[in-house]
């Protein structure tokens, strides 16, 4: 299982072996792993070398630490291609989750001089503003802040908003969706973003703004999320 004559360093052996377990379903998440001692016993190497293998693979998100408990497997990542235009019910539906909200607060509000510029709307114009908790088989993945033009997109409800906008937006009102611009950043959790998202404060998040536009160029929405990192992966192939 570690091979100690062969060129590969003995701390990757042993995490592609503990990888290996996790992708194979031998370690599921939220098992318990032995202690830093029982592997350098059990495989007959330094407890540095098994120090080294776990950050690795607490680093790379396969593990995390608990402070004077353990370590323990992380639940494995929802990756999200960058490369179509899909709404969080469609990315989670097509992983064979259930996606559902929780609503925060949902209200037509005076529109913000930076919401105005980004929406191509007059400063003072009347704007959804809608927050959502989104999560994916009951568990919290996003918090979301949406600001769509009230004049440009009618009807929407809290009914509406507890399902699928962009359902709404093409097969009620049958209105073509173009395309968008996401901006990621890394952060760390608020005290609201903590309580939303289940996660402590100061926790790693993904920060994503997304603008979009309809077929005909008119600015649909902008969204700023909040996403747990430690759920959540964005991955985007680049070609030459």
């Amino acid at each position: 299982m570690i091979d100690k004559t062969s060129p590969l360093p003995i701390y990757y052996q042993l995490v592609e072996l503990i990888k290996g377990m996790i992708e194979k379903g031998e370690l599921k998440a939220g098992d318990s792993l032995p202690s830093e001692r029982e592997y350098a016993e059990r495989f007959k190497i330094s407890r540095m070398t098994v120090r080294q293998a776990i950050t690795e693979l607490v680093n790379s998100g396969y593990l995390f630490r608990q402070k004077g408990v353990g370590t323990f497997v992380a639940e494995k990542k929802i990756e999200q291609q960058l490369l179509g235009l899909t709404s969080f019910t469609e990315d989670m539906q097509s992983r064979g989750m259930v996606p559902s909200s929780k609503l925060i607060s949902f209200e037509i509000v005076s529109s913000p001089a930076s919401i105005s510029e980004q929406l191509n709307i007059q400063e003072h114009a009347p704007v959804y503003e809608i927050k959502r908790v989104r999560l994916a088989d009951g568990i919290p993945m996003a918090l979301e802040t949406t600001f769509i033009s009230a004049n440009l997109v009618k009807g929407i409800t809290e009914d509406t908003v507890s399902q699928s906008l962009y359902d709404y937006i093409e097969k009620q009102l049958s209105i073509k969706i173009g395309e968008a611009t996401q901006v990621l950043e890394s952060s760390v959790a608020t005290q609201q973003e903590s309580q939303f998202l289940k996660i402590k404060k100061g926790s790693p998040i993904l920060l994503i703004q997304r603008n979009t536009k309809l077929a005909d160029e008119t600015p649909l929405e902008v969204v700023k999320s909040s996403y747990r990192a430690d759920r959540y992966k964005f991955m985007i192939t680049l070609k030459r």
